[in-house]
């Protein structure tokens, strides 16, 4: 009986919990021995892009489509430094034509974030991440690939400020990406109007900024986004052809993100408009997910 009276009260303990789920592009951290584990789908599609700056849709292939499903757990290793961790399985079809879509897993990614300053609402939080690519696709079959089986280092610097009683904040981050080159299934290719006689391949380096406005609250957030992400270097997709992973990407997107967790269990959502770009789509992007959190301090 006093076993059972345990178990209840550990029930309910749990279930009363404020609950937080985090990314690596927010000042929301896990407490020491908690872990969020997020398990996503996401979708995207798009039917028109951008070669260079000339805005086309291409009806051999009709509308492309993206979609993946993610584990992402948090891990609180104290209250100042949360450690995250994601996988996606990546697959990818068109509409028209008779290109053949891609599947497999991704790349495995870590990040690490360190809240360095902290002064009333105000935060400054450090977060260092990297990737290595798990499946055995083909990255140069874009823009069918599902990644461009590269190694990555990414280091971000986030400014946060929330207001205690409203829940309202403002955050901004900006980022610098190193990656490195990618090996293809062929002795040479053609980038920057001359040919590499070579089968390693220089993905641009890549750097990205962000703002958000959102209301964060016990049980609920809610945010609204703008983000900009470009290579530091590369060509441009040649006319009618195929993109390469050596091209000058360029991506300014808009969007919402909202999340109720009123327990250990919650859901949030995301939804993604690319509003300009160069040597992309201009895809519209759905994610949803459900949210578990973990407390082993009780």
């Amino acid at each position: 009986m006093k076993k059972g009276i345990r178990y209840l009260i550990f029930a309910v303990v749990i279930l009363s919990l404020p609950a937080k789920a985090q990314m690596p592009h927010d000042a929301i951290y896990m407490g020491k021995k908690q872990i969020c584990v997020a398990g996503m789908y996401g979708y995207s599609s798009w039917n028109q892009y951008w070669e260079n700056t000339l805005k086309r849709e291409n009806l051999n292939i009709g509308t492309h489509i993206t979609q993946s499903v993610m584990l992402m757990p948090a891990i609180g290793i104290s209250n100042r430094v949360n450690v995250i961790l994601s996988m996606p399985y990546v697959w990818t079809s068109t509409s028209a034509g008779n290109l053949m879509g891609q599947h497999g897993i991704q790349d495995l990614s870590v990040w690490l974030k360190v809240k360095a300053v902290q002064a009333g609402g105000f935060s400054l939080n450090a977060i260092v991440g990297g990737s290595i690519p798990l499946g055995n696709y083909v990255p140069n079959f874009l823009p069918m690939s599902v990644g461009l089986q590269c190694r990555t280092v990414t280091g971000r610097l986030l400014a946060s400020y929330r207001e205690s009683k409203t829940g309202l904040y403002l955050t901004a981050h900006g980022s610098y990406g190193w990656r490195s080159n990618s090996k293809i299934d062929q002795d040479a290719y053609l980038a920057n109007d001359r040919v590499y006689n070579t089968n390693q391949v220089q993905v641009p380096n890549t750097y990205d900024a962000a703002v958000r406005l959102g209301v964060l609250r016990r049980v609920w957030q809610t945010e609204v986004w703008a983000e900009q992400a470009s290579c530091l270097t590369g060509d441009n997709i040649r006319r009618n052809d195929m993109p390469f992973p050596t091209n000058n990407t360029q991506i300014t997107s808009v969007g919402w993100y909202g999340k109720v967790q009123p327990h250990n269990i919650g859901v949030n959502a995301r939804v993604g408009y690319v509003v300009d770009g160069l040597n992309v789509g201009q895809s519209t992007s759905y994610t949803l997910g459900l949210l578990y959190q973990i407390n082993f301090k009780k």
